[in-house]
């Protein structure tokens, strides 16, 4: 600018209209309070959503209480039939324990009778086997025994017509052939 007003070497001047001035505190006066309004909503706003998510949170929180009691008193309550049930196990397997060795001690008990039983069987089964064979040989026997006492009264009665004075024929006929009742 120096160099400038060398050049052109002398004194320059400048006026200027100025505008009226701005009041710039009636324009700061009127940003504050435009912000302490908006400011003052937002406040209430955030308060009032506050206050209803607080409100929601209650309930929720009211709600869910009353569920995790209602859980809890659930979980007692199945723990008490768990525990009945554990205790009814016990002695239902105590119980089926006991039979099972009831049932065994039975089992073997009648297993030794059966045995006792069916020895005694086979004993009489070889009894009645040695009686059928002794009643064959005496029927044998008494057969032998019949014909032979056929024999003899056909030859008494033989001897008996002889003492009586029957024919000696008859007689040897007789002997000839065998006994008329075999």
């Amino acid at each position: 600018m120096n160099a400038l007003r060398g050049q052109v070497g002398g004194e320059i001047s400048v006026e200027m209209d100025a505008a009226p001035g701005i009041d710039l505190t009636k324009i700061l006066a009127e940003m504050r309070e435009q912000y302490e309004s908006l400011a003052d909503k937002n406040r209430r706003d955030a308060e009032q959503w506050f206050f209803s998510k607080t409100e929601e949170l209650n309930r929720e929180v009211a709600i869910n209480t009353e569920q995790l009691q209602s859980g809890k008193s659930e979980i007692t309550e199945l723990r008490r039939t768990i525990q009945s049930l554990e205790i009814d196990l016990q002695s239902q397997l105590s119980t089926k324990a006991a039979l099972e060795g009831t049932l065994a001690d039975t089992e073997a008990r009648y297993g030794t009778q059966l045995a006792q039983l069916q020895g005694l069987i086979t004993s009489v089964e070889e009894q009645l086997g040695e009686l059928r064979c002794d009643m064959e040989r005496q029927n044998h026997e008494y057969r032998v025994l019949l014909d032979v006492k056929c024999r003899l009264e056909q030859e008494i009665a033989t001897y008996r017509r002889l003492l009586e004075g029957e024919d000696a024929q008859y007689v040897a006929g007789l002997q000839l052939g065998g006994c008329v009742g075999r």
